[in-house]
């Protein structure tokens, strides 16, 4: 197994991404580790780092995608960044995973532009841990790769969140719940209310209805469904409260699990092969998290599991129309 890390990724790169490999080289045997990235700052980091530079195959990139810029006029203008290059290699299938803790924008585009879209996914969307009082974590998506989206984009992500958390909890009916302001299916916007006509009708999928803010860290749903707008806000309201309760000297095992280091990158579903985005101010055991999640995601065959479940909606939605 081969996986692609983009080590200009980050505030901190490529110190963080090339330690992080470093760390995770130690350990996982069965994984071959491709960094893309300035040869030579990375050799700069191996040398001031007493780090084993033959752990790695490195692809020397002289362009890096800025955390600021745009996403698709960067793509177009540095076809030799880590970012573009990391996936075109995974496009090729040189490599089987490829992970960033750079410019997301830059990342869900490539994504769809290298990688192309899931038959019968309109979007990508974006995952995110969220931690629960009986240590099992709960899983919300979309958290930010959509602000504006329809009910036929939640159904679809309601389908990719079930598999994902099939996968990662070996569960095989989660609990699919949909966020809304009120528990009754005739509550929240016009979002919301057709959304909930439309997965309490969509089979495979275990819906248990809407779920309230106050709901999410509970263990009414196992996966949470959103627009991204709703999704992003979620999760950085989280960090800002853990960041701000851990500077007033708050210690609490349940606090400490709002901490992203331990969950690693948000995955990007519905796209041809495993991608992971990681937070920009990773460090380097959290570059250790991103590549074991990239690793059981190969291993798991997810990106299979998904083309294969998204062929049977797409089947069973052709039979519903010729009955009708």
């Amino acid at each position: 197994m081969r996986i692609g890390i983009d080590a200009m990724g980050g505030d901190y790169a490529p110190l963080e991404a090339v330690k992080g490999a470093s760390l995770a080289a130690s350990v996982m045997a069965d994984v071959e580790l491709v960094l893309f990235g300035s040869k030579s700052a990375i050799e700069e980091v191996c040398s001031s780092e007493g780090i084993d530079i033959t752990q790695f195959e490195i692809v020397d990139t002289p362009d890096v995608i800025e955390m600021a810029e745009h996403p698709v006029k960067a793509l177009v203008s540095k076809p030799n960044s880590s970012i573009a290059q990391g996936f075109l290699q995974l496009a090729n299938h040189k490599i089987d995973a490829f992970l960033s803790a750079g410019n997301t924008g830059a990342m869900l585009v490539g994504s769809i532009q290298y990688l192309k879209l899931v038959d019968g996914c309109d979007r990508p969307c974006l995952t995110a841990a969220i931690p629960r009082v009986d240590n099992r974590p709960g899983l919300l998506l979309d958290v930010g790769a959509n602000a504006d989206c329809k009910p036929e984009h939640l159904e679809k992500f309601a389908l990719l969140g079930n598999l994902l958390y099939s996968m990662m909890y070996k569960i095989d009916s989660p609990k699919i719940g949909l966020l809304n302001i009120g528990e009754e299916s005739e509550k929240g916007n016009l979002l919301t209310k057709a959304t909930h006509q439309l997965l309490s009708q969509t089979q495979g999928i275990h819906f248990v209805g809407n779920v309230e803010g106050r709901d999410i860290f509970g263990d009414h749903a196992d996966v949470v469904v959103c627009d991204g707008f709703s999704g992003n806000v979620i999760i950085k309201l989280c960090e800002g409260i853990y960041y701000r309760l851990v500077k007033r000297g708050v210690q609490d095992d349940y606090l400490d699990q709002f901490n992203f280091k331990h969950y690693g990158g948000s995955m990007v579903l519905g796209v041809n092969a495993p991608v992971i985005v990681g937070h920009g101010i990773t460090k380097a055991e959290t570059f250790v998290k991103m590549i074991e999640l990239a690793q059981e995601t190969v291993q798991s065959q997810l990106t299979s599991k998904i083309q294969k479940a998204m062929s049977r909606f797409i089947a069973s939605q052709a039979e519903t129309a010729n009955q009708s």
